[in-house]
């Protein structure tokens, strides 16, 4: 054999035992792609339609992806609560975040107007969807999202006054004590009760105790959260709402296939309308199961009341704001961007 052949028999070996490391490379790292584990956490239980939403995309993803994407959720504050939710996405303690704006308020001046706004007489599913397109349309840094990638984003429906005794005039519910979430605080007091702050946690035992005479909330708690129990009447007069945004890890999400992030992308809407829709539908069940159930009522203001209460609160909405524009955020923009969202989508 000559050594020229011997060279290049050398070289050929060297060649495929080259092509074989390569091979097992590139194996090992279709394997791991194909098998991508994300966690997603929220602070409240399973049954809630936030977690609801939650399944729903963990599910779809999964089913999308062909099986790619495999989503561990974590309800109920079991991996993060409330109160460390967005900065334990941050710091990679759950991949993916869900959590209301109102929890961190002085993180999400701007966005958190979209539900500390009273008056705003919507349904879920059109507000989910006016505040998906808000997040897509003004900048994340005037939004406090610049550090996260925006999975998708719902509100509840506007908080109702739910009570034990019947309130249908500022007269009724002068000092009484109503739990609220944070963003109620001042309506409340500006409408004659008593705010109350108290976590979801520890608002039926609250009432169950007769701590306090009521409650701030979207009406499906009264079937999910059993408060119906508790509780005798709905005043029907919407006040302020609650914005839920789902947030991963940047770094998480840059480190994902395109394909996982195409995909995921494709959902942000569509899950805004469907969490949106389901709470809507469920509303209409919960109302009709406390009424039957529990002899639940509805009240309605007369019109003159109904502008006796706006008159109180609109100073609210003003002073909030104006709160937010002096922090050099467009606050009045928003506002009236959110509104004509809603307009176009009902």
């Amino acid at each position: 054999m000559t050594s020229q052949k011997k060279l290049w028999l050398e070289t050929s070996r060297r060649l495929t035992r080259l092509s074989g490391v390569c091979a097992g490379v590139l194996l090992s790292t279709s394997a791991l792609a194909d098998n991508i584990n994300l966690s997603y956490a929220f602070f409240a239980p399973s049954q809630t339609f936030p977690a609801v939403q939650m399944e729903h995309w963990a599910k779809e993803l999964n089913e999308r992806t062909d099986g790619q994407v495999n989503v561990n959720t974590f309800p109920g504050g079991t991996l993060l609560t409330a109160a460390n939710m967005f900065d334990g996405v941050l710091n990679g303690v759950a991949d993916i975040g869900l959590s209301a704006t109102s929890y961190e308020p002085g993180r999400f001046p701007l966005l958190n107007l979209a539900g500390n706004l009273t008056g705003i007489d919507v349904n879920s599913q059109t507000a989910s969807q006016a505040v998906y397109e808000l997040i897509k349309e003004f900048p994340a840094e005037t939004l406090g999202l610049e550090e996260f990638k925006v999975i998708t984003a719902f509100t509840s429906e506007p908080g109702y006054l739910h009570t034990q005794e019947s309130v249908t005039s500022l007269e009724d519910l002068e000092g009484q004590e109503i739990r609220v979430p944070g963003d109620s605080t001042a309506v409340v007091q500006a409408l004659g009760g008593v705010p109350v702050g108290l976590t979801q946690s520890e608002t039926g035992e609250a009432l169950q105790a007769g701590i306090v005479n009521g409650y701030v909330g979207s009406r499906e708690t009264l079937m999910d959260l059993q408060y119906a129990r508790n509780v005798s009447y709905i005043t029907d007069y919407p006040l302020t709402n609650v914005v839920f945004v789902a947030v991963m890890n940047q770094q998480r999400w840059d480190a994902l296939p395109e394909n996982v992030q195409q995909e995921i992308d494709a959902l942000g809407a569509e899950m805004a309308s469907y969490a949106g829709k389901y709470l809507d539908e469920h509303i209409q069940e919960s109302l009709t199961w406390a009424a039957e159930n529990h002899d639940l009522e509805q009240l309605s203001l007369s019109e003159e009341e109904a502008e006796r209460w706006s008159t109180l609160l609109e100073p609210i909405n003003e002073q909030r704001l104006e709160e937010v524009a002096a922090q050099g955020l467009p606050a009045f923009e928003l506002r009236d961007r959110f509104i004509e969202l809603i307009e176009q989508n009902q």
